[in-house]
């Protein structure tokens, strides 16, 4: 995984935190309702099929509410759980289950939803050697967990953000003077492990990309006989990627140029939660 997630603990802490204070606030109200010490099990039931993620998040959502809380998962990240199931049981306070109930089943309902909408595309794409990709189009403050979500799907992650991955855009390109100009740029301002990409709108662009030295190239907009031009032309120059345009109902069909990635905005763009639950089964 790329660095970033290399300090997951700390994104899930940060997350948490951040969801916890937003949410409470000075102390959950309708909480007090419940006597204090009294204690409690719940089941988290899943009402679609899907992909589990967010188990991490989860967990530590209760976790700062009540150190001693116990939680028994029967799946892990990148499951496939079944409608109708149970998921995970807790044990612990009353009080600090109803009060971090809807921060954990917001973050378990965002994650399992991306990880599902990934693995769509992802078995959508099996036989071909494309490789579906995320982007930056995320929600603000949670990059890093919706991209790990992503992997747990089985997708790639792109650049986490600016300061991982050099992507020359067509406003880049404006302003440095062309293609080649920005492409020669980039080469010579990248680190060790710095990719260097450029966004091509035609197929003049492409050759003049691959001529500068560009060896991963993004097809912005592409239709299907230019995608598949493009493959021939790069040979095995370059890899391409494909971007715009990419729906469940297109993406086989892009794959199949043999274009090596495809980038997915609405992986992490256009969320559908996955409708899951948290009820008490011991009060």
């Amino acid at each position: 995984m790329p660095d970033a997630f290399h300090a997951l603990e700390e994104t899930v802490t940060a997350d948490v935190t951040r969801a916890l204070r937003e949410d409470v606030g000075l102390g959950d109200l309708t909480a007090k309702l419940v006597p204090e010490g009294k204690s409690a099990t719940a089941r988290l039931l899943t009402r679609q099929s899907g992909v589990l993620c967010g188990v991490e998040w989860f967990n530590r959502t209760f976790e700062e509410l009540e150190p001693d809380v116990e939680i028994f998962w029967h799946h892990a990240d990148g499951d496939e759980i079944a409608s109708g199931t149970s998921v995970c049981e807790i044990e612990g306070s009353a009080r600090a289950m109803l009060t971090a109930e809807r921060t954990a089943l917001n973050f378990v309902q965002l994650l399992s939803g991306v990880a599902t909408r990934t693995r769509r595309f992802v078995r959508a794409v099996e036989g071909t050697r494309a490789k579906i990709y995320d982007t930056r189009k995320t929600l603000p403050g949670l990059r890093i967990a919706q991209k790990y979500a992503v992997r747990a799907g089985g997708g790639q992650n792109h650049r986490i953000g600016l300061y991982d991955g050099i992507l020359i855009k067509e406003n880049h390109i404006a302003a440095a003077g062309g293609v080649k100009a920005a492409v020669e740029a980039g080469l010579k301002q990248a680190s060790p492990g710095v990719f260097v990409q450029v966004e091509v709108e035609t197929i003049d662009q492409l050759r003049e990309a691959l001529a500068s030295g560009a060896r991963l190239v993004l097809l912005d907009n592409f239709d299907f006989a230019r995608l598949r031009e493009a493959v021939s032309i790069a040979g095995d120059r370059a890899e391409l990627e494909a971007s715009g345009g990419v729906s469940l109902k297109t993406v086989r069909a892009i794959a199949e140029t043999g274009v090596h990635r495809i980038s997915v905005g609405s992986l992490t763009k256009d969320v559908e939660a996955l409708d899951l639950s948290m009820r008490f089964t011991h009060h």
